[in-house]
């Protein structure tokens, strides 16, 4: 007896079909898409860099004087450039910080009165009162101990010194030129360093509280 024949069904997978690029890219697009990928890391680094620092630092700013940092913030991304890092900009980084830590000290000892003609005068508080920055000028100083120096200005002074270099260095564009190839140690300290600097000014702000109206520095 005849064995029927066995129908066998197969199955066949289509595999998609790719479209070739209408356009091969040149060789010579190759450098200038590198060079645009490299430029858009850097922006978006440093515009990473001073979100990280304004979340950070935002509760430290009150203890600083009006303008100080924001003239640094001003400042800072003509002196930084291209992020380079050349000899010339590391130098003129250190020259606005120093000069914004000197305004932030010697802010701290100056203080403000109103004389009888309802003008505000400000001078520099010394020992035997307030010295008028401005000679020649016929007001009399009052003669108040709360314009003289004391010791909670040098306390402010140091507090506010603190403060700033706390933000400043919370910056990455400040700690890549000043401190190159520590960026990682230097990233894990700003992680703390600003908190503990918040924490210790705010409980000797309790302890000294700030009663001057001087340049830059509102009473708070």
């Amino acid at each position: 007896m005849e064995q029927p024949e066995e129908i066998g069904v197969k199955f066949y997978t289509a595999s998609p079909h790719v479209d070739p690029p209408p356009f091969p890219a040149s060789p010579r697009d190759e450098p200038q898409a590198l060079q645009a990928a490299s430029t858009g890391r850097k922006r978006r680094a440093v515009a990473k860099g001073v979100q990280t620092t304004l979340s950070k630092t935002s509760m430290l700013a009150h203890f600083l004087p009006t303008g100080t940092l924001l003239t640094f913030e001003m400042v800072l991304p003509s002196v930084y450039g291209t992020g380079d890092c050349t000899r010339v900009s590391t130098i003129m980084m250190m020259a606005l910080l120093g000069l914004c830590t000197l305004s932030c000290f010697f802010f701290h000892f100056t203080d403000s009165f109103r004389a009888p003609d309802g003008k505000v005068y400000y001078g520099f508080v010394t020992r035997k009162g307030l010295s008028v920055f401005k000679a020649g000028l016929n007001v009399e100083v009052p003669d108040d101990e709360r314009l003289r120096v004391q010791f909670s200005d040098l306390v402010h002074a140091v507090m506010s010194v603190m403060v700033f270099l706390a933000i400043a260095f919370s910056d990455s564009r400040v700690t890549n030129c000043i401190f190159p190839g520590h960026a990682k140690e230097m990233e894990e300290a700003m992680e703390s360093f600003p908190l503990m600097v918040g924490i210790i000014c705010s409980c000797l702000f309790l302890v000294f509280p700030k009663a001057r109206y001087g340049i830059g520095c509102m009473a708070t």
